[in-house]
């Protein structure tokens, strides 16, 4: 399956600004394809160091094997060497400042990766490729997030087609890992599950003091169950039956190695009562829905309590994607208070403008159904601040206006 990724251009201009460029994001998601493409391009040289003998050669004398290579020199998953590597790729970087001296990737966060302590500051810049989006599926820009901020008003005049609510409901299950996408169900559960096993043995067991790998999987699965619900440790380590150190660290791990994503909770003292606690969320629906033993008949019955979080989850992976290529550089936040006033999604531009999203499973949406983003628009309004506009988006074909700055949307719009 040839599909264009549209985090590309970004990654180009980064390696034309930047000394070193680091793409990192979940294993399995399409990294190595991108950065080869990269390669064969720019004309330098790739090596993969999952492959042994690379491996080998770059621990055994790093220095000597970064000057075999061809600058720019694509190095695949650099976690696999670490330090000693990253260490001689600043050697290179540092003795010639010129731009796009090194293109690296990794399946674990740069950033909190432990066998990695350099973090290359100041002559790296980092973007997270996650599985396809439905824009790069379907050959669409991607420009959502852009429009809402910039052309709000024209957000409900649009006349494409929309999926059915069954048809969204096997994308949900279907999930943006390349390797999946082209699998019958019955094959992609059994896929999802190998991947968990070997996400754990290999990109965490082999690199940590982690004894407990029956907690990893239990922590997978649990957070798969809870999708897009607010964390609270204290409740997690009640339910897989451990110590709530024990449950931080394992959990950090499962986002190190990009299983689980954090969104933070938004708060500008806009209200005195705002919950600060995170949301936790799986990176890809596919993987949830199986790891939940759901597939679209089960999500489709009405009591099914996983239809709700599994499409909150997938809206906030689709807009968190599209942020590596927006021209708005925003920040993805929910917002909670205490009252019970909530908002799935918040999205704040650098300059302080603030757009809102609220997710509906229902093909019906009501204008009752955007009482929280008219609070959050209320109060930021209230406090001097700039509400731009918000959706709600749901599993219907209608769009309309809900008022001046707030509309009814369709889920697709969001990768038209």
């Amino acid at each position: 399956m040839e599909v264009s990724r549209l985090l590309m251009p970004t990654i180009r201009e980064s390696l034309d600004a930047f000394r070193a460029v680091v793409v990192q994001g979940p294993r399995q998601s399409g990294k190595t394809t991108l950065v080869r493409a990269v390669a064969a391009a720019t004309g330098g040289d790739y090596a993969s160091l999952d492959v042994a003998a690379n491996r080998d050669a770059a621990v055994a004398d790093p220095q000597t094997f970064i000057d075999q290579l061809t600058v720019p020199i694509v190095l695949d998953e650099i976690q696999r060497v670490g330090d000693p590597l990253v260490l001689a790729i600043k050697v290179l970087v540092d003795h010639d400042d010129r731009p796009g001296r090194a293109l690296l990737t990794g399946s674990s966060n740069f950033l909190t990766v432990p066998q990695i302590s350099e973090t290359l500051a100041g002559r790296v810049d980092i973007q997270t490729l996650w599985p396809f989006s439905e824009s790069e599926l379907r050959g669409t820009p991607g420009t959502f997030v852009d429009r809402l901020f910039t052309d709000p008003s024209r957000l409900t005049r649009a006349r494409s087609e929309t999926p059915t609510r069954d048809e969204y409901l096997e994308v949900v299950c279907r999930g943006g890992f390349p390797e999946a996408v082209r699998l019958s169900p019955r094959a992609r559960a059994r896929w999802f599950d190998q991947y968990l096993l070997t996400v754990i043995d290999r990109e965490i067991r082999a690199v940590a003091d982690i004894r407990r790998a029956d907690l990893l999987r239990d922590l997978a699965r649990l957070f798969a169950a809870r999708t897009s619900q607010v964390h609270v440790t204290q409740q997690v380590a009640k339910a897989v039956g451990a110590d709530r150190a024990t449950v931080e660290a394992h959990r950090a791990w499962l986002q190190t190695v990009f299983l689980v994503r954090t969104v933070p909770a938004w708060s500008r003292n806009v209200a005195s009562r705002v919950t600060r606690q995170p949301k936790l969320a799986m990176v890809d629906t596919g993987l949830a829905a199986a790891l939940c033993g759901k597939d679209p008949a089960a999500l489709r019955r009405p009591t099914d309590p996983m239809t709700g979080p599994l499409l909150e989850t997938f809206v906030v992976n689709e807009i968190q994607k599209s942020l590596g290529w927006s021209a708005v550089s925003a920040r993805l936040y929910h917002y909670r208070e205490s009252s019970g006033v909530e908002v799935d999604i918040v999205l704040e531009a650098p300059d302080g403008r603030v757009c809102a999203l609220e997710v509906k499973s229902t093909v019906s949406p009501r204008p009752s159904d955007a009482a929280g983003i008219a609070a959050l628009r209320d109060r930021i309004n209230r406090a001097g601040g700039e509400f731009v506009h918000g959706v709600v988006v749901h599993t219907g074909p209608r769009r309309f206006r809900v008022d001046d700055s707030i509309s009814a949307l369709p889920i697709a719009d969001i990768w038209h």
